[in-house]
């Protein structure tokens, strides 16, 4: 059973990471920490599309 457990902990990771929640969480960390009120995660997530859309080496084509 904990094997089992172990690789569902690790397969939850890759994809929190893969899919992006784990930069959202991440985000929410950095503003407790520096004291800033956080933006909604709209806000963040167009941030975050916006950057991407703008930054020529981001993507392949």
């Amino acid at each position: 059973m904990n094997a089992l457990a172990r690789a569902w902990r690790g397969v939850r990771w890759y994809l929190r990471t893969f899919s992006g929640e784990s930069r959202w969480d991440d985000y929410l960390a950095a503003c407790e920490r520096d004291g800033v009120t956080p933006t909604t995660r709209r806000e963040f997530e167009r941030h975050r599309a916006d950057q991407v859309e703008h930054a020529p080496m981001a993507r392949c084509c």
